[in-house]
């Protein structure tokens, strides 16, 4: 089964030809990998020259070992799609979900493959933490998070995997201002507007991966500049075990 933005019909049935689509990305020779859990592609799309990322979802976490990337129906495949659009309508930034291909595996499994637009010209939060950085690019790169985590609270969303490597930034347009955006939304929860325990969450489980980050790779992170300015300061250190 696939669900694909009308104006993508044919490029739906271009990659559907060679299997999924992640399977189709992968055959692609022009084919970017990108790292996370699992490899990524980004690809330019068959028929429209679209630039997207196609991902193969997988479990991360203890279900990693025990199912792998095989999920009961429906997947979260219509999840993420479902939440990408409300955030988007309440003005957060994440990459728009153009189609989503979900295969049968036996009678009661499923594989699901999500295909995005992608952000180009884009660098995530962890690659301005480096020690070797400007520290003018740092300062905008998380002034453009803090942005983005009061579009979060603004959404009443409360994301349970957020970390410094699916906060990507980008420019609109050559010289612009710097923004932040959202991705892996699959694992955003929505709930009321302007909730300030979802944003209190967010903030502190993105200050967990900074501090992993500085602590185990040498990044450069002044726990100030995830003070949200509105009351609610770094927590505590605490254990970064699982994570990123």
């Amino acid at each position: 089964m696939v669900v694909a933005r009308e104006e993508h019909t044919a490029d739906a049935y271009a990659m559907l030809a060679e299997g999924m689509p992640h399977q189709a990305a992968a055959r692609d020779l022009a084919a970017r990998p990108l790292s996370g859990r699992g490899t990524a592609y980004a690809i330019a799309l068959p028929v429209t020259r679209v630039p997207v990322v196609v991902r193969h979802n997988r479990h991360g976490g203890l279900l990693a070992s025990l199912r792998s990337d095989l999920f009961l129906p429906p997947t979260r495949a219509p999840h993420e799609l479902r939440v990408a659009l409300q955030l988007a309508d309440a003005g957060v930034r994440t990459p728009s979900i153009l189609m989503y291909a979900i295969e049968r595996v036996g009678p009661l499994l499923r594989r699901a493959d999500v295909v995005t637009r992608e952000v180009t010209e884009s660098r995530d939060l962890a690659a301005y933490m480096s020690p070797d950085g400007d520290e003018r690019s740092r300062a905008e790169a998380w002034a453009a998070t803090r942005e983005l985590l009061r579009s979060l609270r603004d959404a009443g969303a409360r994301h349970h995997d957020l970390n410094v490597k699916n906060v990507l930034l980008a420019r609109d347009t050559v010289g612009g201002p710097l923004h932040a955006w959202v991705l892996d939304v699959d694992r955003v929860e929505l709930g009321r507007p302007g909730d300030r325990s979802a944003h209190a969450a967010n903030v502190a489980r993105l200050l967990r991966s900074a501090r992993k980050w500085r602590d185990e790779r040498g990044a450069e992170f002044d726990e100030e500049e995830l003070d949200d300015r509105e009351g609610t300061p770094p927590q505590p250190p605490v254990g970064a075990h699982g994570v990123v």
